[in-house]
């Protein structure tokens, strides 16, 4: 009876508010839908070859990319689930524009896509990557939260919003070298308690560029004493050269 209430509820709330697909921000098709049909094949996986640690997308057979193979970053695994040329609009969408309802969408396709991979890494615990009060405050929202909250849902994975702080009010990312990032974020985050020891923490966030906000939030849950630290992001690299119908 409660799951017919629930159905029943959902129903009508669609009919009030229904959902807007991810890709053209129209009302999805077909009704009840998170994504018009139409518009799913202009998203692009992060298809192989791919780096088999951070997952970035590479234009050659090779097992990991130049800064995996430096040994250049903090976390021991993770995946990105579009391309971001691919989903750009959509995520400046989901950040800027209020369009939190695309998390349900994300969240489905990533645990359809990467469910089985996340599990076989056996997670203990989902940490989004916080966003300043003052910028969640503007934004109404920490989009990273929203994701991890869909995954968090579909895997059975609890989740922590408070297991990780952002200190300090960072620059935005986007028009940074990959230098200018790294001192960019330098103490930028602290582990508050005692949530992730000796954990296996799921860092999730919507974007992965250079890892340099992954890295750095890792270092943090590190030294917090977290046992390893994993990632799982809505878009990052593909391979170099791949073009974006």
């Amino acid at each position: 009876m409660k799951e017919l209430f629930r159905t029943a509820g959902e129903f009508l709330l669609q009919l009030l508010y229904p959902r807007r697909c991810p890709v053209c921000d129209g009302i999805a098709s077909p009704f009840g839908e998170t994504v018009c049909a139409e518009c799913m094949p202009v998203l692009k996986p992060v298809v192989a070859p791919r780096c088999i640690r951070c997952g970035r997308g590479l234009s050659s057979e090779q097992a990991l990319c130049d800064a995996c193979r430096s040994g250049a970053h903090l976390f021991a695994r993770g995946r990105s689930l579009f391309t971001y040329r691919s989903a750009a609009p959509s995520l400046y969408r989901f950040k800027y524009a209020g369009r939190r309802e695309y998390a349900r969408f994300y969240g489905e396709e990533a645990v359809y896509c990467l469910g089985d991979e996340i599990r076989s890494w056996g997670p203990d615990l989902l940490v989004p990557v916080p966003l300043h009060p003052k910028r969640r405050k503007k934004r109404g929202y920490n989009q990273a939260a929203e994701f991890a909250k869909e995954l968090s849902g579909q895997l059975g994975i609890p989740v922590s919003e408070n297991a990780l702080k952002r200190t300090r009010n960072t620059a935005p990312m986007k028009l940074l070298s990959p230098a200018q990032r790294q001192n960019n974020l330098k103490k930028a985050f602290i582990v508050p308690g005692n949530d992730v020891k000796s954990k296996k923490v799921l860092v999730v966030d919507d974007i992965y560029t250079t890892g340099a906000t992954i890295d750095e939030a890792a270092r943090a849950l590190l030294e917090a004493g977290a046992a390893k630290v994993l990632f799982v992001t809505i878009a990052g690299p593909g391979a170099r050269g791949t073009k974006v119908q």
